[in-house]
């Protein structure tokens, strides 16, 4: 019993055992799922060397993870990345279809390790792959050393380089390389290296501080291009090189506020500053201290300060010699050793001079006077003197003193003085300068100004007159018209002596002068007058307007002043259409016929000239016996049975009447305003279409009756055919009687005594039975017997040689019959009569047959019967 219990318990024991054994079994059997690997190319398996644009957008499928399981059990894919790292992509686990969810930058991450897994829900199998990113052209070159500002001295030798611009393109390849241009290289003094970004003074330019202090510069680096989302795309970026020119010791000094003009007046002293002259050095950057004295021309009585070029009286002006000197003054550039460089000459011209205490004065024929009036007629002849003026100026210093300007202030440029510029005193004359401007219509009097006005004084003394013009009028216009046209429109039947239009001239000039006479002329003035004061045009009192007889009128009118002066307008007057006229038929009772299916047109026409007065409507206002059978055409009149009638028996059934006669009272109205109207009485009697006897071509022309463009199209169409009927027929019989005339046989008739056969012509469109039947001839006398005839037939284009047979001559051959009388022909018409001549080919012989006697004379009579047949058919043509 123990031994029981205990061998229980071993069994119990080894239970798990066994289930641990069978699992294990059955967990070796379970492969791991894997990947494909497709290689680097392939857009699905494990992402082996997959590489991606940085320029893909976010949200698109870049990759697909493909992989199975051995058993064939479901996979799920799974990916992760490294921690702290950005998930660029995400990924279905069904489809393994990879996504991008984050926008890649090559420059800041040219690669992204990723972990993918695969899954069969019992093993998973996870890789590490790396994919590359690819570089896209979307970055700009950066400059790493500008924008900058630089020293260059102005003595720079041309062509030297001046500055090297570095700018970087962070992208790889062609979009990372950088060429550099200037980005106004034309108007600028430098030049750029494109490869190596030296910038350069350009070869015979040089730098001047004193034109220029500074010069900027603007640099543009552009990249080698490349793909960018699918297109080719440049970049580019600018800076700006700010290029300050330092100035050298290299301009002499220059005189400020030249020319110098002093003076010494006759109450000066020794030591009175007579001027004060500045210099300054022409290098403004650097400038060096000046150093003033005279070179010549002072003569000992004047004076300079060397550091401030104050120039002073020495002497008493009782003792100079001269009035004016002309000093040379030198301003000289000092170095910082006290030792004297470049300099500069001007010259100084002092003037001894007493005081100026008088100023001008104008004098008239009493003394001195301000003011000078004058009466003259307008316009005046250019450069006439104005004579009535007697002006005199004059001023009473000496010397420079005296010296002034006349100017003459004033509307326009219409006078001018003479002299401008006078010393001491002068006779003061006007001149006519503009005489068109001198115009009273435009002025009645002119004022002017004249003005004197000291040159050389410090107190520039002056002194003003005015002169009072007063202008006196003369004919110098012609009346002009307020316009150059009038156009006027009148109702016809407007009674005589109707107003038609008012024309207005005006003459700007005054009294008599300006009064105007108007008067008409011209072609179509024939029926209207005009009031020679008031310009009114009107018709003649036994004038009749009728638009229908002249509806447009166009003559000229005349506006005169008193000594002749004229001008003309044109005058167009249109004669305005009434409704004067009512529509009119041609005769008020028509008699028609009427087939159905075609249409019947009356026609009514109104006299008035214009619409709508002539626009005529047309209505039906009674029918007898039955209202419902015709309609109208209201624009053309054309007056047509009712759609659904297509036969008389559908009129008879409606009628209950076998008489197809009917009497339409049709009315004609016009639209004028008021309206007129006019009844015509149709009678129509209808009737079905029938088929002429000329069979298809009579229904055809039936139908087309109303259609005549058919009609002759069809006329057109089938003469055209019978004219290429003919050519053809007489190019192909040209070309056939060529051909049988091309051989034409040498022969030599002898008489012969025995009998020959009549020829007779048999049917010419019939075919022989073989190439040698004979041709014949029927004529209409009785036969005629021949002696035969012996032929030498020499034929080199048979290819026969010396061919010489001999026969008894055979009797002349017979004159063709005349060909049968011709068909009956009628008025109008021509008949041509083509003679032909038919023949059969024969099949080409495998040997050449051999050549009778008989055969050799039908060749020749044939080709003679063909001469006389022709002949005979020219003369009858003739």
């Amino acid at each position: 019993m123990i031994s029981f219990f205990r061998m229980k318990n071993v069994k119990i024991l080894h239970l798990p055992l066994l289930f641990v054994f069978v699992h294990a079994c059955f967990a070796q059997a379970d492969f791991a799922p894997y990947f494909y690997d497709n290689g680097p190319y392939s857009q699905n398996g494990n992402l082996a060397l997959f590489s991606l644009s940085e320029d893909t957008a976010v949200g698109t499928q870049i990759y697909s993870l493909n992989g199975t399981d051995p058993e064939g059990q479901k996979v799920s894919y799974g990916l992760s990345f490294d921690p702290g790292s950005k998930e660029y992509f995400s990924v279905d686990p069904v489809s393994g279809n990879i996504t991008l969810v984050e926008q890649l930058d090559r420059e800041k991450q040219d690669s992204i390790d990723v972990h993918v897994s695969i899954t069969d829900g019992r093993s998973k199998v996870v890789e590490r792959v790396t994919i590359f990113v690819m570089d896209a052209n979307d970055e700009k070159p950066e400059f790493q050393n500008m924008p900058a500002i630089i020293d260059v001295l102005e003595t720079t030798v041309s062509g030297s380089s001046i500055y090297r611009v570095e700018a970087v393109d962070r992208d790889t390849g062609s979009g990372g390389s950088v060429t550099y241009y200037l980005q106004n290289p034309q108007s600028i003094l430098f030049s750029m290296d494109r490869n190596s970004g030296v910038l350069r003074l350009k070869s015979g330019e040089m730098l001047d501080f004193e034109k220029t202090k500074t010069h900027f510069v603007t640099v543009i680096a552009k990249d080698g291009g490349g793909n960018f989302n699918g297109k080719e795309q440049f970049m580019s970026s600018s800076a700006t090189l700010t290029i300050n020119v330092i100035d050298v010791q290299d301009t002499p000094p220059s005189f400020i506020g030249t020319p110098y003009f002093g003076y010494v007046y006759e109450v000066s002293v020794p030591g009175s500053v007579i001027f004060i002259v500045e210099a300054k050095d022409g290098d403004v950057g650097n400038p060096n201290p000046i150093s003033y004295s005279f070179e010549e021309g002072d003569d000992g009585v004047f004076g300079i300060n060397k550091t401030s070029g104050l120039i002073t009286l020495l002497s008493h002006p009782i003792n100079l010699k001269r009035e004016i000197f002309n000093i040379k003054v030198k301003a000289s550039e000092v170095s910082p050793e006290g030792r004297l460089m470049d300099y500069e000459v001007t010259t100084l011209v002092v003037r001894v001079l007493d005081l100026n205490n008088n100023p001008p004065t104008f004098y008239g024929e009493k003394g001195p006077q301000n003011i000078f009036e004058l009466t003259m007629y307008e316009h005046p002849p250019e450069g006439e003197i104005l004579r009535g003026l007697r002006i005199t100026v004059n001023d009473s210093d000496q010397g420079a003193n005296a010296k002034f300007n006349l100017r003459l202030i004033g509307p326009g440029r219409m006078l001018r003085v003479v002299p401008q510029t006078v010393l001491n005193e002068a006779q003061v004359t006007i001149l006519v300068e503009d005489s068109a401007a001198m115009d009273y219509e435009k002025h009645h009097f002119l004022t002017y100004k004249l003005l004197a006005v000291e040159i050389d004084t410090p107190e520039r003394f002056s002194a003003t007159a005015d002169i009072v013009i007063h202008l006196l009028d003369t004919n110098d216009n012609a009346p002009k018209f307020s316009s150059d046209y009038y156009i006027a429109r009148i109702p016809e039947n407007s009674p005589g002596g109707s107003n038609v239009v008012s024309v207005t001239a005006t003459d700007p000039d005054s009294g008599p002068w300006g009064d105007v006479q108007y008067s008409i002329y011209g072609s179509g003035a024939d029926l209207f007058l005009i009031q020679p004061t008031t310009g009114i045009i009107y018709t003649q009192p036994w004038a009749s307007l009728d638009a229908e007889v002249r509806s447009k009128y166009n003559f000229y009118v005349k506006a005169e002043d008193a000594e002749g002066k004229y001008s003309l307008a044109e005058v167009f007057v249109t004669v305005l259409d009434l409704n004067d006229h009512p529509p009119a038929f041609n005769d008020n009772f028509l008699e028609t016929t009427m087939v159905i299916g075609a249409p019947v047109k009356i026609e009514a026409v109104d006299d008035d000239a214009e619409v709508p007065n002539n626009v005529i409507e047309y209505a039906i206002m009674k029918a007898d016996p039955d209202n419902n059978i015709f309609d109208i055409n209201a624009d053309t009149g054309e007056i047509m049975l009712k759609s659904y009638i297509k036969s008389m028996a559908i009129i008879q059934n409606i009628t209950k009447q076998s008489d197809c006669t009917w009497s339409l009272v049709v009315q004609a109205r016009d639209q004028g305003q008021p309206s007129f109207s006019t009844t015509a009485v149709i009678k129509i009697d209808i009737t079905e279409a029938t088929q002429l006897s000329g069979g298809p071509l009579g229904s055809f022309l039936m139908q087309s009756r109303n259609k005549p463009l058919q009609i002759v199209a069809l006329l057109a169409g089938v003469i055209s055919l019978l004219v290429i009927v003919t050519v053809v027929i007489s190019t192909a019989t040209f070309m056939r009687n060529k051909k049988s005339n091309r051989i034409l046989p040498n022969r030599r008739v002898r008489k012969r005594q025995r009998n020959q056969p009549a020829w007779n012509l048999k049917n010419p469109f019939k075919k022989p039975e073989n190439p040698g039947q004979k041709f014949k001839v029927q004529e209409e006398e009785e036969e005629e017997k021949e002696p035969e005839v012996i032929v030498e037939n020499v034929n080199y284009n048979n290819n026969v040689g010396n061919l010489v047979r001999h026969w008894s001559p055979p009797p002349p051959p017979c004159a063709p019959s005349l060909p049968p009388p011709p068909p009956p022909c009628f008025q109008g018409e021509r008949h041509w009569v083509v003679p032909t001549v038919s023949a059969a080919v024969a099949a080409k012989p495998k040997k050449r047959p051999v050549t009778t006697r008989r055969d050799t004379v039908n060749n020749a009579l044939v080709s003679e019967l063909k001469m006389r047949l022709e002949q005979k058919r020219m003369l009858q043509h003739q």
